[in-house]
């Protein structure tokens, strides 16, 4: 979940070294939790916003610490998808995309996390329409993609949206889907 909100904003160079450098900086989560924001925001200033991150950390860890009592998020794996997303996100900072990485990547649950490329990419591809927000965007990829294929399916789409499908100029002459895309060719 750190690595989500350090990810926000930033390459993932950036992310993992802010991330790299706040477990170097701090011996455990709780230690990030009681430790003054600007310390936390010394360790993360290379993925950018510091400031605003290392307040978003260090809330949501002192709100998990406060409702759980501890850090161990392991209570989520017996919670069916929907108790799990609700609970996640009512932490402080926590969205729909932090909630759905969490879930499907840390418990292997089938939420779908939209992130911008994927965003874009269902948008041409007419797995969403034009109307979609993005919070709906996670409901709406969850419920038409089978469970077993949303982790393969978000990384192929991430993927595909950083190399090929991209916001601008897409190179659609290399996409392996401009057969099925009903966009393909047709944005500049």
């Amino acid at each position: 979940m750190i690595m989500t909100v350090l990810s926000q904003n930033t390459s993932d160079v950036n992310s993992h070294r802010a991330f790299s450098n706040l477990r170097k900086e701090f011996r455990s989560w709780n230690s990030v939790a009681n430790a003054p924001k600007a310390k936390i925001a010394s360790a993360i200033r290379i993925g950018g916003l510091a400031n605003v991150k290392a307040k978003r950390i260090r809330d949501l860890l002192r709100q998990i610490l406060k409702i759980r009592g501890n850090l161990n998020l392991a209570f989520l794996a017996s919670m069916n998808l929907r108790e799990a997303e609700a609970w996640l996100r009512s932490l402080p900072g926590v969205g729909p995309k932090t909630a759905a990485i969490v879930l499907c990547f840390c418990f292997n649950k089938p939420a779908m996390p939209v992130d911008t490329h994927i965003f874009r990419v269902s948008k041409r591809l007419g797995l969403l329409d034009e109307k979609t927000g993005y919070e709906a965007a996670h409901e709406k990829m969850e419920s038409i993609i089978p469970a077993e294929d949303i982790f393969s399916l978000h990384v192929n789409l991430i993927s595909l949206g950083r190399r090929i499908c991209k916001p601008r100029k897409p190179k659609c002459g290399e996409c392996p889907l401009n057969s099925l895309c009903p966009s393909a060719f047709k944005i500049n």
